[in-house]
């Protein structure tokens, strides 16, 4: 177990983290619609813990820890519908917000940060006195400001790993759009690019939803970084001319011994990278750990509309009859994972036994 970071006050962070996915305007809860982008930047305004579940169910906000930021602050909206003279206590305010809790917690079942946000709210609602309202929000707003916090401390510790000149890949969208801002994975490449180790960036596609070719080198672009996209096919071949050395991910899971759910398409980078000598660091906050979870074997799979598969942009592309499985999310075996970098520290080599050590 390593935890040896670069030092925080080194790295200009504020130079390369200019994306916010969500704004907390006081009244309403406004997520930048990434379904949108990069041709059309809009915030989509939720002024109730339904239209945030919806928000997350449609992938306007997406995202592991993105996703639990946005349902702690459903849960605020949800308290702020009740009639002040309704609830004046804590207790039964509980009772009356478990259906918006259970309904956010629907939305995405893979994330595990949704669920470890929604505790959290119920953990404040269960010790807060009258003013119950206001622990909720403050609640809502240590969980964004404390997902940025961590982001930056992974992003030194992760890119302590990588040596100078390196070149990267990374699968999905792992940065600020999907974080409370800097991002997981992408934050690891932000600090390698400011330290000067992270000298060459690559991005797969990411199909069937495109959010490394729309999301990622967009991200990344406005922060000036430049980024080389590429198929997700060609991530083999890529590897083989020696342009990379580290494959580095998020996790919307990982299990106790390691194992760690990600977007479909990650366990194959994996097994690539492993044939021809790359290393593999997985970068998540702790909250997306989940020690309940013993291995991969045991996380439910999301699975979406096939039509995401048979269709673009609302046009079928493919032949009518034609039926298509479109798995979500792939388990990457700790067996193949270098490094899982928390804000807590790094598990290298990870299996039970060091994740353990780190997490109890």
């Amino acid at each position: 177990m390593t935890d040896t970071a670069l030092a925080l006050a080194d790295l200009d962070f504020d130079r390369y983290d200019h994306v916010r996915p969500i704004r907390w305007t006081g009244e309403a809860l406004e997520l930048l619609d990434q379904r949108v982008l990069p041709f059309t930047v809009v915030h989509e305004s939720c002024r109730s813990s339904d239209e945030v579940a919806a928000a997350i169910r449609a992938l306007v906000v997406r995202g592991a820890p993105a996703i639990g930021i946005a349902a702690a602050w459903g849960v605020v909206l949800a308290a702020r519908a009740l009639p002040a003279d309704h609830a004046t206590d804590a207790a039964a305010a509980s009772a009356l917000l478990e259906p918006a809790l259970q309904h956010l917690n629907a939305a995405r079942p893979t994330a595990v940060n949704l669920m470890w946000a929604l505790a959290r709210m119920r953990r404040v609602l269960a010790t807060a006195g009258a003013d119950w309202r206001a622990a909720l929000e403050r609640e809502a707003q240590a969980i964004e400001r404390e997902d940025l916090a961590a982001n930056r401390r992974m992003g030194a510790l992760g890119a302590a790993l990588i040596a100078p000149g390196s070149g990267v890949l990374t699968h999905c969208n792992t940065g600020s759009l999907a974080t409370a801002g800097f991002g997981t994975a992408l934050g690891v490449i932000r600090a390698g690019v400011a330290a000067g180790r992270v000298a060459r960036v690559f991005a797969t596609e990411t199909r069937p939803w495109n959010q490394g070719a729309r999301l990622t080198v967009w991200e990344l672009g406005q922060d000036g970084i430049d980024a080389t996209l590429i198929a997700d096919s060609a991530a083999a071949h890529l590897m083989k001319t020696g342009q990379v050395q580290w494959v580095v991910v998020g996790a919307d899971r990982i299990c106790a011994n390691g194992d760690t759910a990600n977007k479909i398409g990650t366990y194959p980078l994996a097994i690539a990278a492993r044939h021809h000598g790359l290393k593999v660091m997985v970068v998540a906050p702790s909250s997306t750990v989940d020690m309940a979870t013993a291995s991969g074997d045991r996380i439910e799979i999301e699975e979406r509309d096939p039509a995401e598969l048979l269709s673009f942009r609302g046009k079928r592309v493919v032949a009518e009859g034609v039926r298509a499985w479109n798995p979500v999310f792939d388990v990457t075996p700790h067996a193949l994972i270098d490094a899982i970098v928390t804000e807590r520290g790094v598990v290298e080599r990870p299996d039970a036994g060091r994740m353990r050590a780190l997490f109890g």
